[in-house]
């Protein structure tokens, strides 16, 4: 758990409050000293104050939109405005609360957050683990895959392929083992995973 704002009272405040209920927090007087620190591995998001020198809130939101890390953003505001709150929510915040704020309202806030979080990592892990399967298959499992989960069958992704029926067959099975998948529903789910269930191009046949 992260604070980000250039009043230290206020983060030290809001960090007393984090560890209060078992969290860990770390305060930082602003956006470019978080910039600078070492990614936090693991589930984690981001207390961010919309106004401070230098890079403002809404600067640091689009930073780590640029570098693609995906931390869940709350931001906190004693200056509020429907036009920066709705271009906040718009980039992905999770909340934006203005000052002054209750315990309870950061508090649920942050709970959101981090549950957004433990979500966002376990489908990257799942997207990641999927990738490397992916890459493991050769060209042409590769196109018996994606003609598999574009529903068709043996018989007829031999004829798009110019293969024998047979031939399908064996690399199917080799598709379905490296990409341990039990049916066809799992290989749709893991294209799902990926974005390749959508926009999957047709094949050419080999000559």
């Amino acid at each position: 758990m992260c604070v980000v704002d250039d009043d230290a009272a206020v983060g030290r405040s809001l960090c007393r409050l984090i560890r209060s209920v078992g969290l860990d927090a770390i305060a930082f007087p602003s956006a470019q000293a978080f910039l600078d620190h070492p990614p936090h591995d693991g589930p984690a998001c981001v207390l961010l104050d919309v106004r401070m020198p230098g890079l403002g809130g809404l600067d640091l939101q689009a930073r780590l939109a640029e570098r693609k890390q995906t931390l869940p953003i709350i931001f906190i505001t004693g200056h509020g405005n429907v036009p920066t709150s709705v271009r906040a929510m718009k980039s992905g915040a999770v909340d934006f609360l203005q000052k002054p704020f209750n315990d309870d309202e950061v508090l649920a806030a942050v709970q959101r957050a981090l549950a957004m979080s433990r979500h966002g990592r376990s489908d990257s892990a799942v997207r990641t683990e999927v990738e490397r399967r992916l890459s493991i298959l050769t060209p042409r499992e590769r196109q018996v895959f994606e003609l598999v989960v574009k529903g068709l069958l043996n018989k007829q992704i031999a004829g798009e392929l110019g293969a024998a029926e047979k031939t399908i067959k064996i690399h199917r099975g080799r598709v379905m083992q490296k990409m341990q998948a039990n049916s066809v529903a799992d290989l749709v789910r893991m294209a799902e995973r990926v974005g390749l269930s959508k926009g999957i191009g047709t094949t050419t046949k080999a000559p």
